[in-house]
């Protein structure tokens, strides 16, 4: 504080900490949403639930995965909308590096106010 002129300066300096410091913290309170998925093609036998259920952690998200007796994948993620899009790209083009992407399907997304799904995992 020695190094400033005068108490205006101190006090110019401290408002803008704190009007960055707020403006940080509302931008980082990001809408949560919830999405179900459907992914078609060749995606059972060939670690496509591990791989999703990787993914998912390593963004941060809750959710499932499950395979169907129809030869799909199914599952919910849940999260900020940044990282639930980022997921909802990864199950479209990516998949595991063994798997065979047709279609991706997406349904029932909606706004969430709290994690319903803690950590991601597979159901059987």
């Amino acid at each position: 504080w020695e190094t400033f002129q005068d108490k205006n300066s101190c006090a110019m300096l401290l408002l803008c900490v704190l009007i960055f410091c707020g403006f940080r913290f509302v931008m980082s309170e990001e809408k949560l949403i919830s999405v179900d998925f459907e992914i078609f093609g060749n995606v059972q036998g060939v670690c496509f639930r591990m791989y999703t259920e990787d993914q998912g952690r390593a963004l941060g998200l809750g959710g499932w995965v499950k395979n169907t007796r129809q030869g799909t994948v199914i599952g919910q993620i849940q999260g900020p909308a940044q990282q639930v899009n980022s997921m909802k790209l990864w199950l479209k083009n990516v998949g595991s590096p063994s798997s065979r992407i047709d279609r991706a399907v997406f349904s029932n997304e909606r706004d969430i106010s709290k994690l319903e799904v803690q950590g991601f995992s597979t159901c059987y």
